[in-house]
């Protein structure tokens, strides 16, 4: 296989398994703590009012609707974890891939919360790290534990993938 095709798989498998591990999170926190899992139909409505230019929201939950949110949302939010994967594939090589270490995975899993703080957030009307929410602070350790968990999922997913592909 050559290195461009064993990048692809390994990212796709990688950022797939990191981003289930930290979905299998959500599930744990809703059903052992009444956490509210995230709403990706939300993620969705976002990204569909996008094609007609409206990137930002004061309230994406006030926005109208779009055809196939949810799918939308779904999708972007594992396309996501894959481009995520490819990054950490991207500056740590296909080496580390072949040999996993915690340490780089766990990085770039907390450094991806930029993403959510940054833009996701304030398209939807949230605010930079969840600002504009009744407690930013809660909103945000909850984001960066869900990266963490992102982070520790991409190290899982890499040694399962290392094995499986051995």
């Amino acid at each position: 296989m050559s290195d461009t095709v064993e990048f692809l798989v390994r990212a796709v498998l990688i950022g797939a398994g990191a981003t289930i591990v930290m979905d299998v999170w959500a599930v744990v926190l809703k059903r052992g703590f009444g956490v509210p899992a995230p709403d990706f139909a939300l993620v969705g409505r976002w990204i569909g009012h996008m094609p007609s230019g409206r990137f930002v929201h004061d309230s994406i939950r006030r926005a109208p609707p779009v055809r196939s949110e949810a799918a939308i949302g779904w999708g972007a939010h594992y396309l996501i974890g894959v481009l995520f994967a490819a990054l950490l594939l991207a500056i740590m090589g296909l080496d580390w891939a072949r040999h996993p270490t915690l340490a780089p995975a766990l990085i770039v899993g907390v450094a991806t919360v930029a993403a959510p703080f940054l833009v996701m957030q304030p398209g939807m009307g949230a605010g930079i790290a969840s600002s504009k929410t009744p407690n930013p602070t809660a909103a945000r350790l909850r984001s960066l534990a869900t990266h963490a968990v992102f982070g520790i999922g991409l190290y899982v997913s890499a040694v399962v993938v290392a094995w499986a592909m051995a």
